[in-house]
């Protein structure tokens, strides 16, 4: 039968934090990305598209050292926001800052791979009808990104959930405020007789991990369906309320 004391608690409930707030904060970002790297012109879009998935290669430490030398008190960005009493370091903050950098190029690569599935002929016809370009991204290119984003999101999400490496580097490993799963495996993994709890939350961060992926399955497959379904008239519609040339 599994176990968990109280921390085990607070870990679950702050991973669940983190990563739902990692999620939502990468997401605008991660569709102005997408964005940019699909349809625009912008000069050096392969220099663009390396720093976004940099963080995919680089170890998640790496990452992690270099947010804490640059939100650190010492970096110029965490000087300024001590100046207003703002501490970012070692708070559940970071923690959230970290995870949602490493779950960028995720949320990015999904999106883009929807945007790309676009029908071109429909930004044409929106162009043609004299649509501004946020028109055209309000009611077009954004209704049928929207499976792409809930895949986006639930990568995000899982990711968020397993993230250790740049986690413990600028937030620590403080129990009840900045431990997540993974730090509490690995606490108990170096304690004498915490394999037993190790394993218990080894077991809930796969079952967590699953039903994520399931539920984002199950929703790509209603939306999906339905998008694919109301592409060519649904768009054609929104075109039609488009201001015209």
């Amino acid at each position: 039968m599994l176990e968990f004391a109280p921390a085990d608690y607070q870990a679950l409930w702050l991973s669940a934090r983190v990563a739902t707030a990692a999620s939502l904060l990468v997401l605008p970002v991660g569709f102005a990305l997408a964005w940019l790297l699909v349809f625009s012109r912008l000069p050096g879009k392969a220099l663009l598209d390396g720093l976004v998935n940099l963080p995919l290669v680089l170890p998640p430490v790496v990452v992690g050292y270099l947010l804490l030398l640059l939100l650190g008190r010492q970096g110029w960005l965490g000087g300024l926001l001590a100046r207003f009493g703002i501490q970012v370091v070692f708070t559940w903050r970071a923690a959230v800052i970290a995870s949602a950098l490493i779950g960028l190029p995720l949320m990015v690569r999904a999106i883009r791979l929807g945007m790309e599935q676009i029908d071109p002929h429909l930004l044409q016809a929106s162009r043609t009808l004299g649509a501004a370009w946020y028109d055209t991204l309000l009611t077009v290119v954004l209704p049928l990104s929207l499976p792409s984003m809930i895949a986006g999101l639930s990568l995000a999400f899982a990711r968020s959930l397993g993230e250790f490496g740049a986690t413990i580097i600028v937030a620590g490993n403080i129990p009840g405020i900045t431990q997540t799963i993974p730090l509490a495996i690995y606490d108990y993994s170096n304690t004498p007789g915490g394999e037993a709890r190790a394993l218990a939350l080894c077991l809930v961060s796969i079952v967590l991990s699953y039903v994520v992926l399931l539920l984002s399955e199950l929703a790509l497959r209603r939306f999906g369906w339905g998008t694919s379904r109301r592409q060519g008239s649904g768009s054609r519609a929104a075109l039609r309320k488009s201001p015209s040339s």
